[in-house]
């Protein structure tokens, strides 16, 4: 394949990931292919990182897809064309070079792991396609670097690092061993079954295209490091807006009569002035099990945007409903742990600890209706599951009929609405629900729906 076939292909594979690149940014690409060249290929990922990225959060997808459509080799390494597996040797060669920090021999190491220790099935010339190949987890599995943390450790702690300075610094160097493996496994299985495929399906997505309901720990982590990032693009994006929103819009009247004029052409359009004053913002937010993720970074965005409103409210519930407008605005707050202080100081739950989604629009019309005027957005944040009981859209009318705007955003994929205990249905008839999984819809809905 020629080198602007493969640069094309690689784009391709980015823009599957979510990343945004546009015709320029692969012009560009290709210029620092020409300049920069294949003899340094750590040279090349950084310029092609320079050209194509625009955003944070997306470097490991970047990272991963480069490996597959630019690899160091291909084919098995030359070192064990000729061997057999000897699990021991191998541990030891690991141990001295994670102690040693010598990347050159972990990458040597990383391919010989899984050429020795990774492989399944049939794989080679005469293979049925998809019967055999590499596992980065197989060979992992069967040389168990995790357990070498603490000689390694024990072995740079008698140098210039102190004991739990060495033992983190082991620990990072065998997650970084771990990548390597499991980089290294996609290449020799990109090369079986062809780099279009692994690449769409074997690497994970990025930060902000991870579902909220599915994320784990580490992903959640990653998340909100995107939401910085997000407010200030989304504080500019509604600021631009504010700017072009205050011209108006054209006043027929005033422009038909200013034509009088010119004999009735409308040189001079007229603009109406807009009303003066910004929008409140309400959420009313489930922080209840799955969705609790979802609520939370909801509640950091909007928060991170409060000076484009004139006031900002929250309010959470489970099975009770509580304000906790000071709890999400407590810059001190740790932001890993907003709902788990929602949860423990808030008085959320006060019955089983199941959302109740009935009580919780019952609550708020009861004790909050107040907080919304004829200037106020509603947002009501959840999966609209009730379990089951009164889905009380009495209530939700109320909220309806006195705000100005009132939306739900979903977490559940819009396939998922209306099934088992959902009540997504019955909703709907009052407002509209828009699909948010992740942080890229979440900004888009919110940029989309937010009032000027």
């Amino acid at each position: 394949m020629t080198v602007p076939g493969r640069l094309v292909e690689f784009v391709q594979a980015l823009r599957e990931h979510g990343l945004q690149i546009g015709p320029g940014e692969t012009i560009d690409a290709a210029g620092a292919v020409s300049v920069l060249g294949f003899s340094d290929r750590e040279q090349l990922r950084h310029g092609l990182a320079a050209t194509l990225l625009r955003r944070s959060g997306h470097e490991a997808v970047f990272d991963a897809i480069f490996d597959l459509y630019f690899p160091l080799a291909t084919g098995a390494p030359e070192v064990t064309r000729s061997e057999t597996p000897d699990v021991e040797e191998l541990r030891a060669q690991l141990a001295d070079a994670l102690a040693g920090g010598d990347d050159a021999l972990l990458a040597q190491l990383a391919a010989a792991a899984v050429a020795l220790l990774g492989a399944y099935g049939q794989v080679g010339e005469g293979s049925s396609p998809g019967s055999g190949g590499w596992s980065a987890h197989q060979a992992l599995e069967r040389l168990r670097p995790q357990t070498l943390i603490a000689a390694v450790a024990e072995r740079m702690a008698s140098g210039e690092f102190t004991d739990r300075l060495a033992r983190d610094e082991a620990r990072s160097r065998v997650a970084e061993f771990e990548d390597r493996v499991a980089a290294e496994a996609r290449r020799r299985v990109a090369e079986l079954r062809g780099r279009d495929r692994i690449a769409r399906y074997s690497i994970p997505k990025a930060a902000d295209q991870r579902d909220f309901i599915t994320a784990n720990r580490d992903q959640l982590a990653a998340l909100r490091r995107t939401v910085k990032p997000l407010s200030r693009r989304l504080a500019t994006r509604l600021a631009a807006r504010r700017r072009h929103a205050r011209r108006g819009a054209l006043d027929l009247r005033r422009t038909f009569r200013r034509s009088l004029s010119t004999g009735g052409v409308a040189m001079r359009p007229a603009f109406r002035k807009p009303r003066p004053g910004r929008p409140e913002i309400v959420l009313l937010c489930d922080v209840s099990g799955s969705v609790a993720g979802f609520a939370q970074f909801t509640l950091m965005l909007v928060e991170a945007l409060h000076d484009q409103f004139s006031r900002v409210r929250a309010f959470a519930f489970v099975d009770a409903t509580a304000e906790v407008t000071e709890l999400v605005a407590d810059n001190d707050a740790d932001p890993a742990r907003l709902v788990e202080r929602i949860l423990s100081e808030s008085g959320v739950v006060r019955w089983d600890g199941h959302s109740n989604y009935g009580r919780a629009l019952r609550d708020f019309v009861t004790d909050s209706l107040d907080a919304v005027g004829p200037r106020t957005s509603v947002l009501v944040l959840g999966d609209a599951r009730t379990n089951g009981g009164d889905p009380n859209l009495p209530a939700l009318r109320q909220i309806v009929d006195r705000a100005r705007r009132t939306y739900w955003l979903n977490p559940e994929p819009r396939a998922s609405w209306g099934s088992g205990d959902s009540a997504t249905e019955a909703y709907r008839t009052l407002v509209d629900m828009y699909e948010c999984r992740n942080a890229e819809q979440l900004t888009g809905v919110i940029a989309r729906l937010l009032p000027v």
